[in-house]
């Protein structure tokens, strides 16, 4: 009997994978927005698919892999010799998670290219974005066989660079988010500090700033200990130098008079929350140097020009510090895009979405009561996030984890995994990026006068 009641459990919400707009026929669904729901249960699918990621790279599963006899082959069958110590299902590992992304990747394009221009839920278009979840997953299941089906070859040298071109977007878009947060926080808390007239909302912006302004001191100073050498690793050291440079002169730079009174809640936390961000990027950066002497985490070569891991050189440790702090970094920043609009209009118009106006809010409110149990459609008269864009920023988020899961280890051959110049510069650049738009939206307004930066 229980199992009867739990199929049936199932199948009433089951009707809520195949809708095709709002679920109006089960209460499984919760009371909230409809473009709420539907961007979460798309980022559960990316999330779904780094999971898949995370387990082909688990010792386990890669300490298996090598024992199909297809699966250390190159070309048509050709075996690959690899010394006997290489461990084979480390290659494979890696393989095997390109091979996953690239069919996230595949099927979030897919929906960019689908849902691009569509204006309001009306849009037939719509209820493909809201629903049909059950029919959604079959096509990313069938993506990702159909990628495990794709020939060796060149794939892998390829979509290398797909996923450094992804990366450095996806890493100026994490900085984006990391400014707005900051810049909610900074004005929540001063306007706490105004209603309630308690120093404790200053004294907790003091706080935190000094937390983040610390950490970075503290990251800069154990850099400088494990990435450089007194006679060695110049190039480690004019990184760590030039971004510390760059972070002490956009802060100064945050609290001159005239940008104060262009920007008011412009301040020092919001500044160093991205000298925080910055140090963070150059630990990234200095983890892919291509030399051991600079580098603790670089893998270990050998005569032949393989690269292994481990005291005895047997299997590939993948789950360095770096990779760990940028998967969950990676997760809160996936979560924060699919949760929430911005509170600035400039973030909103980058990002494709749309602060929801205090009428309309309240009409929301009142849908959300007499829609008890089930979402509700709120994009009646306009979407709240541009479709196209937030599947884009999908992709993106696909070809970032791919390269952090695989510590931006370019495929080379068969034969090698190479740690390369290409992503140090790659890192390298996009916190200098960063760095220069954070500090265009603090002397645009000052260039601009005309222009609205409120």
């Amino acid at each position: 009997m229980g199992a009867c009641l739990g199929a049936c459990s199932l199948l009433s919400c089951a009707s809520c994978l195949c809708g095709s707009a709002p679920c109006i026929l089960c209460s499984c669904c919760p009371s909230s927005r409809n473009s709420t729901i539907s961007r979460l249960i798309f980022t559960a699918f990316l999330f779904l698919g780094v999971l898949v990621s995370i387990i082909m790279l688990s010792p386990g599963v890669e300490s298996q892999l090598h024992t199909l006899p297809w699966m250390c082959e190159e070309g048509a069958g050709t075996p690959v010799v690899l010394q006997s110590h290489i461990d084979c299902g480390s290659l494979l590992g890696r393989r095997a998670v390109y091979r996953m992304c690239f069919a996230t990747a595949a099927f979030f394009f897919l929906f960019t290219l689908i849902m691009i221009c569509v204006r309001s839920s009306r849009d037939p278009r719509a209820a493909i974005q809201n629903g049909f979840w059950f029919f959604k997953f079959l096509i990313f299941v069938g993506i990702t066989v159909g990628a495990f089906y794709i020939p060796d070859g060149s794939f892998s040298n390829i979509w290398f660079y797909f996923g450094v071109v992804g990366s450095f977007l996806f890493i100026l878009i994490q900085l984006v988010l990391v400014i707005d947060f900051a810049h909610s926080w900074n004005q929540q808390w001063l306007g706490k500090a105004e209603e309630c007239d308690s120093r404790a909302w200053y004294a907790g912006l003091f706080f935190f700033t000094l937390l983040f302004y610390s950490l970075s001191v503290a990251a800069v100073t154990l850099l400088f200990i494990y990435y450089t050498q007194p006679s060695a690793c110049y190039e480690g050291k004019v990184f760590i130098s030039l971004n510390l440079t760059l972070c002490v002169c956009v802060s100064i730079i945050a609290v001159l008079p005239k940008v104060q009174d262009a920007q008011p809640n412009s301040g020092l936390l919001q500044a160093s929350a991205v000298t925080l961000y910055t140090m963070f990027v150059t630990w990234l950066a200095l983890s892919n140097v291509p030399d051991q002497k600079c580098n603790p985490h670089l893998l270990t070569h050998f005569d032949n020009g393989t690269v292994l891991a481990g005291s005895e050189g047997y299997v590939t440790q993948w789950w360095d510090a770096p990779s760990i702090v940028g998967l969950i970094i990676f997760i809160l920043c996936t979560l924060f895009i699919s949760l929430r609009s911005s509170d600035h209009r400039q973030v909103n118009n980058l990002m494709r979405t749309e602060e929801c106006p205090p009428v309309l809010e309240a009409t929301q409110q009142e849908q959300m009561v007499a829609c008890e149990g089930r979402a509700f459609d709120n994009e009646q008269d306009g979407v709240t996030y541009s479709y196209s864009f937030f599947h884009f920023c999908l992709v993106l988020a696909s070809l970032h984890i791919m390269m952090t899961l695989t510590n931006w280890y370019s495929p080379g051959d068969t034969r090698k995994m190479i740690s390369t110049w290409t992503a140090v510069w790659v890192k390298i650049c996009a916190s200098w990026a960063g760095l220069l738009l954070y500090l265009w939206t603090l002397i645009a307004p000052l260039l601009l006068p005309n222009r609205d930066f409120s």
